[in-house]
């Protein structure tokens, strides 16, 4: 998945700027249009208003910092209605863009316009320290993850084999694993746990796998949160994302895991017996669901507040509550799109963390503090 994703030769992230809207392989919040970071950018300058109240300087810099950003366009988003409301909150914020393709950084300038004067660094790493809001919009998802399965010895990882000299097959490490030489050959094959984490992040859930249950797990998701705990000095963290609580994804409901590819707006099917997830690495998105409780146990041990959890859809009602008359009437579509049942409303989840700002009531969380 590593491979595939990230691979600056052939990896499906790094060789295009963007991957999603019409003409993509799937959609986001982002691709409705500039109504997404209008909304995130009220919440955002509510939470400025928090940290300059309780600021030690006079004036201090907002750090706004957006991990996976991609080409940029969910920032270019929020900054012009950030600068259409607020100069003052616009005059002294900075933009870290933090994205892993290199495509998609040199696209940003670009993407940014006139609001590029405000892109403090664009790098593949989070800053080494900022006071502002970190946001990650669907980046959780696409991060590698273990795929492991119970068996009557015990639990069991996937792993995959690609064919050597002879007929027979070994596994491959990532670094002298060459995905294009082995595309169409590779298949997967069942081993022993490459780390005893995967056992121990069961157990800490208290889950325990029914016999031929599949399920991924993702601890870089949860090594990320831990990361940007460190990162943040002060202020909050907003990770919108597609998930379920642990109980609810390690459960029969998906007992054969949530492993997915997208291409052309499609759910990849598998043919015979491969997944789909191996029949065009390089050329197709791979997602799976997040677990939000072993991150949000992860930042709070990491010493942040959890503020809220709840669905996307209850998060845009409570910022679009104070928009009437013709402001509304003129964003209906998009609003539907982004709080529609079944779709972006209620599969997405927004995780807002807190660090040295207490536990505030926000604007996102005013309607009601709902999961479904």
């Amino acid at each position: 998945m590593e491979l595939a994703l990230y691979d600056q030769t052939f990896g499906y992230y790094a060789r295009a700027a963007q991957r999603s809207g019409r003409a993509g392989d799937f959609f986001t919040s982002v691709d409705v249009g500039p109504l997404f970071g209008e909304l995130l950018a009220t919440q955002l300058a509510e939470m400025a208003g928090i940290l300059r109240a309780t600021a030690s300087s006079t004036v201090p810099v907002f750090d706004l910092v957006e991990a996976g950003a991609g080409n940029g366009r969910l920032s270019s988003d929020i900054l012009r209605a950030v600068r259409d409301r607020d100069s003052e909150l616009y005059s002294r914020l900075r933009l870290h863009l933090v994205e892993a393709s290199a495509a998609a950084r040199e696209a940003q300038p670009a993407t940014l316009g006139d609001l590029r004067e405000r892109l403090s660094s664009s790098s593949a790493s989070l800053p080494e320290s900022f006071e502002g809001v970190l946001v990650a919009n669907e980046l959780l998802d696409a991060f590698p993850v273990h795929q492991v399965v119970m068996r009557e010895n015990g639990l069991r990882e996937i792993y995959v084999a690609a064919p050597i000299s002879h007929g027979h097959t070994e596994t491959r490490s990532e670094k002298d694993f060459g995905l294009s030489r082995f595309r169409g050959d590779l298949r997967p094959v069942e081993g022993p746990l490459s780390t005893p984490a995967l056992q121990a992040h069961l157990d800490r859930l208290g889950i325990a796998l029914e016999l031929g249950w599949r399920v991924e797990i993702n601890l870089r998701a949860v090594d990320w949160i831990r990361d940007a705990a460190q990162r943040l000095a002060r202020g909050f963290i907003i990770v919108i994302d597609y998930g379920h609580e642990a109980r609810d994804l390690y459960s029969a409901s998906h007992a054969q895991g949530t492993l997915t590819t997208f291409s052309a707006h499609t759910t990849d099917a598998a043919h015979g017996s491969l997944p789909a997830w191996l029949e065009r690495p390089g050329e197709q998105d791979i997602t799976a669901h997040v677990d939000f409780t072993s991150v949000r146990d992860a930042a709070e041990a990491a010493g942040l507040t959890t503020i809220a959890f709840l669905d996307q859809t209850y998060f845009v009602l409570a910022l679009v509550d104070e928009w009437t008359g013709p402001a509304l009437a003129q964003r209906s579509a998009a609003l539907k799109t982004l709080m529609m049942p079944g779709g972006l409303g209620s599969t997405h989840k927004v995780l807002i963390l807190g660090k040295g700002v207490g536990r505030p009531r926000l604007k996102g969380c005013s309607f009601s503090a709902r999961v479904t």
